[in-house]
């Protein structure tokens, strides 16, 4: 339940090669790279409950722990793929649709702050997000 609440997006890290390595065009990088992104998680057993707000879209996102589900990027980028818990970081496994290709992502509370974790490609990337 560490996760619950509202996460703010604070900085980021080596996002926009992760960016780029995901395809994803310079404009749409910079855009990107300053979303102001706001998370917002209500777990409820092995239930999530996600809302996502930034400058570009508002997008509510529900999973089960372990059970597939689709997930569409905000540039458009199709995935499908998992959240499991390992431990108190929540793991998660996708394959973008285009191509196959494997995309991880972890999120975990390190301190104050909740810190997403992306590697696609051998290029990883962290957001750090802090309590709203």
């Amino acid at each position: 339940m560490a996760f619950n609440g509202t996460w703010k997006i604070d900085r980021n890290e080596n996002y926009e090669k992760f960016m780029e390595a995901m395809g994803i065009n310079v404009m749409k990088r910079k855009l990107g790279a300053h979303d102001n992104l706001k998370i917002t998680i209500q777990q409820d057993g092995n239930k999530f409950t996600v809302k996502e707000s930034s400058n570009f879209r508002t997008i509510d996102i529900e999973f089960t722990l372990g059970v597939n589900f689709d997930y569409s990027l905000a540039d458009g980028t199709e995935l499908t793929g998992s959240w499991n818990m390992e431990g108190d970081k929540l793991v998660g496994t996708f394959t973008r649709k285009d191509n196959g290709k494997p995309l991880k992502a972890h999120r975990e509370i390190i301190g104050d702050e909740l810190v997403q974790t992306y590697v696609y490609e051998g290029v990883e990337a962290k957001r750090i997000f802090k309590r709203g």
